[in-house]
């Protein structure tokens, strides 16, 4: 038979006691310094990639030589050059040229791809040769038009050649009479004095 020993209980742990924390008020003598505040950031400004590197679904570096030209707003403008001339050649295009000559390069590679796009045969040959029949047409009737007027010019110098032709002159007895009387008047009727004078010896 064992001996039940008497056994003391088993000390259990107890939570430490809860001890109530007031704030604690600065004293008036006592100077507080109040923490420094953060500097103040503007917000971060995400650049939106160019038209070129958004359609191509790759990183628009800053140097981009496409952004400039094809901005974001306007991706139809790069659709339609890519789908033409490819993005490698635009790129190589525009390299090889200085920046003062790029924009109209770009200008003109978009409208080349619209005719082609609009006429995939003759694309902008076509719509050079028709302008140029609307010049040549033009040309045509401006020519006939000067043509109409020197006509008409010709035609009038020959109706007043024809009337100054036509107009009665006077006869040298007229002539004489009229620079006499534009001289003096008065030895015009003197003349004709004369002349009744002298009308009845010659009856």
């Amino acid at each position: 038979m064992f001996k039940m020993e008497h056994c003391e209980p088993i000390p259990t742990a107890t939570a430490p006691p809860t001890t109530t924390s007031y704030p604690i008020s600065p004293s008036p003598n006592s100077s507080i310094s109040p923490s420094p505040s953060p500097p103040f950031l503007p917000p971060a400004v995400a650049i939106s990639p160019c038209a070129a590197c958004k359609i191509l679904r790759r990183r628009c570096a800053d140097q981009c030589v496409l952004a400039p030209y094809f901005p974001p707003t306007q991706p139809a403008k790069f659709t339609i050059a890519h789908r033409v001339f490819g993005a490698s050649n635009i790129i190589k295009f525009l390299q090889e040229l200085p920046e003062s000559q790029r924009a109209d390069a770009v200008s003109s590679m978009v409208y080349e791809a619209n005719a082609r796009i609009r006429d995939p045969v003759y694309g902008c040959t076509g719509a050079i040769c028709q302008l140029q029949k609307q010049i040549n047409e033009l040309q045509a009737q401006l020519a006939k038009a000067q043509a109409e007027v020197t006509n008409m010019q010709l035609q009038q110098a020959n109706l007043v050649e024809m009337a100054q032709s036509t107009s009665p002159q006077p006869n040298p007895q007229q002539w004489m009479d009229i620079s006499i009387s534009n001289s003096n008047p008065s030895l015009m009727e003197d003349n004709n004095n004369f002349g009744s004078l002298w009308e009845p010896l010659w009856a």
